[in-house]
């Protein structure tokens, strides 16, 4: 099974998925590593030496994304494959609406969403060839990969007759201490463990499929059935518009 690119542009590798992703994908091809976390970046590089290359750059400063996007393809021209994956997860229970923090909640959404929309607007002009990879994995990070998952669909179509190919990997649930510390002990034992993730991902990737979906449920065919169907009716949606 051949892996179909040569450089990725992986951006939230400092911890969790996007960490084990660049392990995984270093194994095949050149990786830079973007973050907001300098040290581990340096550690990731210090690790795999003239594979990889690192940039620091925190994604929720959108303002600066354009040129961020440009600096990355002027540097790097033989980028193909550009993975977005953030995972910034915090709990708001509606039901006790007075505990819900509203600025917490959009900064969720910003991160977890807009700031995706924005890097992949800002990569698209950048390059003719190019596969853009966004990682989708409680109400406001539901919402925000919910949403996600609604624009790559729409971006897919916009798309369909260049040559950008959008592929959608989600996770049903990832294993990651990180994200899970607010749920305490119990809660960093929840999910895939990162070995089993990142083979089955890579295999995904290697597929040629535009949609990875990656669980139990997905295995067992509930989720992929849904999925599967809410692309059908999208595709007759998005024909209708276009004639008209």
């Amino acid at each position: 099974m051949t892996f179909p690119y040569k450089h990725v542009l992986l951006i939230g590798a400092t911890s969790g998925i996007g960490l084990a992703m660049a392990e995984r994908l270093v194994q095949e091809c050149k990786v830079t590593v973007v973050g907001r976390r300098k040290d581990r970046l340096d550690e990731f590089v210090a690790k795999h030496g003239d594979k990889a290359k690192s940039i620091s750059f925190d994604i929720g400063d959108t303002e600066k994304a354009s040129l961020f996007a440009a600096d990355v393809i002027e540097s790097s021209p033989d980028i193909d494959c550009v993975f977005l994956n953030a995972g910034y997860q915090r709990k708001h229970d509606f039901s006790k609406p007075e505990s819900v923090d509203i600025k917490g909640f959009n900064h969720e959404m910003h991160v977890n969403f807009t700031s995706f929309v924005v890097l992949t607007h800002a990569f698209l002009p950048t390059t003719t060839n190019l596969s853009m990879v966004p990682a989708a994995t409680l109400a406001g990070y539901s919402a925000s990969k919910a949403a996600l998952s609604a624009f790559i669909l729409c971006l897919r179509d916009d798309l369909r007759d260049t040559s950008v190919k959008v592929i959608e990997l989600s996770l049903l649930w990832f294993k990651v201490a990180e994200l899970h510390d607010y749920m305490g002990p119990h809660g960093r034992n929840l999910g895939m463990p990162t070995g089993e993730f990142t083979a089955k991902a890579y295999t995904g990737l290697c597929s040629g499929e535009d949609t990875i979906l990656i669980g139990d449920l997905a295995s067992a065919g509930s989720i992929l059935d849904i999925a599967t169907k809410r692309r059908e009716l999208f595709e007759i949606l998005a024909k209708l518009i276009r004639s008209h």
